[in-house]
């Protein structure tokens, strides 16, 4: 097998050692040994793209993305924002964003030469906390979600104030969504308590071919100060749309949803994570309620 050539290295003032490798075609960006990112699989970054633009009706224009990595989300954006869309970037690592301009510009389709884009250096949560503007969409793939920090410093991003610094940056009718690898009921709960509403949409991600094998899934947690739709679902399947609607109506259909329980027009039944949150404030409920 081919071994590794790292291409670049890069540190932190926290000590923090980054490596850009590649054997083959493949190229991987590895965090204090660990990998952290590679173009062998971008399905979770283009899923974030794609669902949290449909939300918007694919109409969002003013657009932050939290994290360049090698430029999979970014790409997702661009494909599918107006011509006339503002697409920035925060990375915290210039060698990053240096690097998606050499070696893997190529991976992702030359993202930063797009007239679209505008690249800032730094923390994401000062950019947030410094703006007086606001943003219709903001994608969040930053880390493998609160319980799977890259590093303690994002910390904040997740806690009270971090979220009250995003709620405060987006429109009336802005989007938020976070990345997530795993389900975290702690940052949930915080979610509960900001004044918005919020659903978690999960997403089954590589296919598993062996039996007994446990498919790879993700998860965004979205937010909104208006409301969302309720139910995480594929909004292009309209001829399933216009039959469950048909059938929801039904005597019938009434009687097997009140047994079966929430019913969707994916023809799944969701569980409470994929119900729409309404503000913990502005519905009277508990802020630690899930």
């Amino acid at each position: 097998m081919t071994s590794w050539t790292i291409l670049a290295r890069a540190g932190t003032a926290s000590g923090d050692d980054i490596i850009l490798r590649q054997r083959g075609n493949v190229f991987e960006i590895c965090y204090n040994g660990i990998e952290l990112m590679s173009n062998l699989n971008h399905q979770s970054e283009d899923q974030l793209a794609l669902r949290s633009m449909r939300r918007m009706n694919f109409e969002a224009r003013r657009i932050l993305i939290g994290g360049l990595g090698l430029g999979f989300t970014l790409r997702a954006v661009l494909d599918l924002a107006p011509p006339d869309a503002e697409v920035t970037v925060c990375e915290l690592i210039p060698e990053i964003v240096e690097w998606n301009r050499g070696p893997l510009a190529h991976l992702a389709g030359h993202t930063l030469d797009d007239p679209r884009t505008r690249v800032l250096i730094g923390d994401v949560q000062a950019h947030l906390a410094a703006i007086d503007t606001a943003y219709d969409l903001i994608l969040m793939d930053t880390d493998n979600g609160p319980e799977s920090l890259v590093r303690e410093a994002n910390t904040g991003l997740y806690e009270d104030c971090g979220l009250g610094a995003v709620a405060r940056s987006l429109g009336p009718k802005g989007v938020v969504a976070f990345w997530s690898a795993t389900t975290s009921l702690r940052f949930e709960r915080r979610l509960s308590a900001q004044p918005w509403f919020w659903l978690r949409d999960d997403i089954p991600l590589i296919p598993v071919q062996c039996r007994g094998a446990r498919a790879a899934r993700g998860c965004l947690s979205v937010a909104s100060p208006a409301r969302l739709c309720g139910r995480s679902v594929e909004q292009s399947r309209k001829p399933v749309l216009a039959q469950a609607l048909a059938w929801q109506h039904t005597v019938a259909g009434k009687r097997r949803r009140r047994a079966a329980g929430p019913f969707n027009i994916s023809g799944v039944v969701p569980d409470q994570s994929q119900r729409e949150r309404p503000p913990a404030r502005l519905a009277g409920v508990p802020a630690c309620a899930v």
